[in-house]
């Protein structure tokens, strides 16, 4: 099996060489060529072609998402983006990256080394396995749905991504109207990033978006994102009202927060009073936590392969029995609305 060929585009020429040293360690890699700008970046793609690129979002000449705006439409190309703790980054995967890894304030060569191999090197791997198709902006053509159910029978809502699920809970939940169940959202995401992604939801989405907090109460028309870190979120009952839990834990399928932990914490507390929602990401965090939800009466859906940037957790999920509904992403808003209203 031949190596994944990786463009490097850095500015700094430190860090760049840096990431060259320690990315060509793995026999899984093949550093092709590097950048010091998106100049020099369009050149080293015609001539590389490169499989996968990672992309600083800082750059000379051009800034990297104005890069990408330009070089998706013409040369798709997976793209993991490096960035600072910036709301840029989702402005990047909009434009079309497949992920993003937190820059790294690196103080010795052994943080770096770490960094490379526990985070940049997962995401250049994943990455290249991606669709670089389905990784565009969703148009959805429904009309907007209406909640018949009652507001009193305490139902809820469970979405878990990872990969490619910045975009994809955003086409989803911009169709919620402010009568959806209370909302509880994992993805996948660095600590910082997920209180800059709720509220960039929040702007954009008729429902009321924040990172979550121990206890949050999950009210109607609203979402709380499970914070990014070394925290899980769980969904619990108090004098009868849900509300979150996020507590320090080790990682779960590899994840911290983790989408099985959440789900498998709504089984038990929201049991046939759910509906949940597996979307596009590698691995199979929360495919036996949905399964838990459905054996516990909750209805289930999961994106298809079609629309997945990566068909990972979805294709788990859906092998064990969990998902109920297959759905391309365009469809999942009806089809949760239409699930909610037989409750």
């Amino acid at each position: 099996m031949r190596p994944i060929r990786v463009l490097v585009v850095e500015d700094s020429i430190v860090f760049r060489e840096l990431l060259v040293q320690n990315l060509s360690k793995d026999p899984a890699i093949q550093v092709v060529g590097t950048a010091k700008d998106p100049f020099e970046a369009r050149d080293a793609i015609l001539a590389y072609k490169p499989d996968v690129m990672t992309l600083d979002v800082e750059l000379p000449r051009m800034n990297g998402i104005e890069f990408l705006r330009k070089l998706m439409p013409q040369y798709p190309l997976p793209v993991v983006v490096i960035s600072s703790l910036s709301d840029k980054v989702f402005d990047a995967l909009n434009a079309g990256a497949v992920d993003f890894v937190a820059k790294p304030a690196v103080s010795s060569r052994a943080q770096l080394e770490d960094f490379v191999k526990n985070e940049l090197l997962v995401k250049i791997k994943i990455a290249s396995t991606a669709k670089i198709s389905n990784i565009k902006k969703v148009v959805m053509a429904h009309e907007q749905q209406k909640l018949a159910t009652a507001k009193d029978k305490n139902l809820i809502v469970a979405i878990g991504a990872s990969t490619g699920g910045t975009e994809a809970i955003l086409a989803v939940v911009k169709e919620f109207g402010t009568d959806i169940p209370g909302i509880v959202v994992v993805q996948h995401m660095p600590q910082g990033f997920t209180e800059m992604y709720a509220r960039r939801l929040n702007d954009q989405c008729r429902i009321q978006v924040k990172e979550a907090r121990t206890g949050d109460r999950v009210m109607p028309g609203s979402m709380l994102i499970a914070p990014g870190g070394d925290m899980h979120m769980q969904l619990v009952k108090v004098n009868g009202v849900y509300q979150v839990e996020c507590k320090r834990g080790p990682k779960v399928n590899g994840h911290c927060p983790s989408v099985e932990v959440l789900f498998e914490s709504v089984a038990k507390v929201a049991g046939a009073n759910a509906v949940g929602i597996i979307l596009t990401g590698m691995g199979g965090d929360g495919a036996k936590g949905l399964l838990s939800m459905r054996k516990a009466g909750a209805r289930t859906i999961g994106q298809d392969e079609s629309t997945c940037v990566v068909y990972g957790m979805p294709k788990v999920a859906y092998d064990l029995g969990a998902v109920e509904y297959q759905e391309k992403l365009s469809d999942i808003p009806s089809r949760t609305y239409a699930l909610l209203n037989k409750m």
